[in-house]
């Protein structure tokens, strides 16, 4: 059982079944389900991830989401002392953007054991606390890649 931190794309992805990477995304989920990995994001994913059915008024949109998160399969991590102290540290130290630092530093300060990004500037970086970081088209979780 792993600990595995989502980048807001990747729930993006799955919930609005993307045509370029939903099935990826909806493999790696069944897949972390059978193994028993631990799907975790911060409050601050569910955050952005209501910011598009927000902008255009969609309840019913909203309400999916937020019961996605609510459906016992997401581990919502905190920012706390220890995430606000590797946040600064993740800034000083690497060209992150504030928000992909807020998830690494919650990521971090968890001790999550694999950080799921499409992101290739984060892909690149070396944070202490998050085991490894690799992309949606990791071959950890099988199926086809993209």
């Amino acid at each position: 059982m792993s600990k595995v931190y989502w980048d807001t794309m990747l729930f993006i992805y799955l919930l609005e079944d993307s045509e370029q990477y939903g099935d990826r995304v909806a493999t790696i989920y069944e897949a972390m389900r059978e193994r028993g990995d631990i799907l975790c994001a911060s409050m601050f994913t569910l955050a952005e991830l209501l910011v598009a059915p927000r902008k255009v008024g969609d309840l019913a949109w909203e309400q999916r989401i937020i019961d996605f998160f609510n459906g016992g399969d997401v581990r919502i991590l905190p920012f706390d002392l220890g995430a606000a102290k590797q946040f600064g540290s993740i800034r000083a130290a690497d060209k992150i953007s504030p928000a992909d630092a807020y998830h690494l530093a919650c990521a971090a300060s968890a001790g999550v054991d694999l950080y799921l990004t499409n992101d290739a500037v984060v892909r690149k970086a070396q944070v202490i606390g998050v085991h490894f970081i690799d992309s949606v088209n990791t071959s950890l979780y099988g199926g086809e890649v993209v």
